[in-house]
């Protein structure tokens, strides 16, 4: 029985990530076809930025909300709703004509993304084992894999054939909601378990003491969030305008950019699944520091590169970069446990919004200095990585009251 426990639980977690990716899959076609976009409606950089903005609000101001009340009462079936509202924003896309139009579609994709992260770290949490970092990473992965293959597929089935193919995504949509279906019956089945098996409320106060939000644990979280930001505003830089940049620098064509950009994402997606167990091995302290610093002298040297060498340089920068996330968060979770939800909702929320308004002031800069003037400014971000050694060590932080 133990074993099979065992099993289901490691079931769930690959099924968590292959939800993320799902959703991922569906979140970022939405940037991978901006330069269609903004062809067929004839718009310029800083409306593209505008867009992005819209979408990553939406996607970043619900999450710290959704995830704190979901902590208070779980959803098990919050999964399966925030999809459908990703698949309405994907079929709303297909079929804009206008820039208004365009801002109501990604607006409903923001808002899928918004439900469904921090519910779903909270679920990786829950079905772990006490492997956090291993669970996180199997989680995220699966959200970058998804990630890199959305410009793959906008390559291969949207731009040889025109916007309104983005319709046909749905039906990964349908195909998530009976996945995430499946995750949320045994959602259900756990809290109905864990609620059976709590302990009355005087044993459980005495056997577990409450955590109280020490000026220590306030600054250590403000560390992690300002690791947060300097990681998302550069990362935006390449993920809304990497196609952009390699079209106008290196004369690439649409299709020829977002396999490029796959081939970062994808990168990415390996970088992410090796940081949590690296974290949960040797400490998520160091995974921390060498991923976001580590970054900096490949994002510096970048903008001097040709256009091999800015392939292999953005892949290096994507193994590195994205390592940190998992660790961050399992960080964080552990500072604040039971709080998973609330902290889940603020990290991916605040990476969000940090990309969103990121992009929009890169699309403004982009109209007015060109295209590779943000890669020069957005270079000395991961200089910011520096604060990491700030850092209490993890396993002491895990202990703060």
């Amino acid at each position: 029985m133990k074993g099979k426990e065992k099993g289901s639980v490691f079931s769930i977690l690959i099924l968590l990530g292959v939800s993320h990716m799902f959703n991922d899959t569906l979140q970022n076609l939405v940037q991978a076809v901006y330069p269609m976009i903004k062809e067929s409606l004839v718009l310029n950089f800083s409306q593209i930025g505008i867009i992005t903005l819209v979408y990553q609000m939406a996607a970043s101001i619900f999450q710290p909300i959704i995830g704190a009340y979901t902590d208070r009462k779980p959803q098990p079936y919050s999964l399966p709703i925030g999809m459908t509202f990703t698949m309405t924003g994907i079929l709303s896309l297909a079929f804009a004509s206008e820039f208004n139009h365009v801002l109501f579609a990604v607006f409903f994709c923001g808002i899928g993304s918004s439900i469904f992260h921090p519910e779903a770290s909270r679920l990786a949490h829950m079905a772990s084992g006490g492997k956090r970092g291993l669970a996180q990473s199997i989680f995220q992965v699966g959200g970058n894999f998804g990630g890199s293959i959305g410009p793959l597929l906008a390559a291969l089935f949207i731009a040889p054939y025109g916007q309104q193919n983005i319709a046909w995504f749905s039906i990964v949509s349908v195909v998530s909601i009976g996945v995430m279906l499946y995750i949320s019956k045994w959602y259900k089945h756990r809290l109905l378990y864990i609620k059976a098996n709590a302990l009355p409320k005087d044993e459980s106060r005495q056997a577990k003491p409450a955590r109280v939000l020490t000026k220590k644990v306030v600054f250590t979280l403000a560390i992690l969030l300002l690791l947060i930001f300097s990681k998302y505003v550069y990362m935006s830089s390449l993920t809304s305008f990497y196609t952009f940049y390699l079209i106008e620098k290196f004369g690439v064509s649409i299709r020829e950019s977002q396999i490029y950009l796959f081939i970062f994402l994808f990168a990415v997606a390996v970088g992410t699944f090796l940081g949590g167990p690296i974290g949960d091995r040797f400490g998520r302290k160091y995974v921390i520091w060498f991923s976001i610093l580590g970054a900096a002298p490949f994002a510096l040297i970048m903008p001097y590169a040709d256009l091999m060498w800015t392939c292999i340089l953005s892949v290096i920068i994507g193994l590195v970069l994205s390592s940190a996330f998992s660790a961050i968060l399992v960080y964080a979770q552990e500072l604040l446990p039971g709080k998973e939800g609330l902290i889940g909702g603020l990290f991916f929320g605040l990476a969000f919004g940090i990309a969103g308004i990121s992009s929009a002031i890169f699309g403004n800069m982009a109209d007015k200095h060109g295209i590779e003037y943000i890669y020069h400014i957005a270079a000395f971000m991961p200089l910011i990585g520096l604060i990491a050694g700030l850092l209490p060590n993890n396993k002491k932080a895990a202990t703060e009251k």
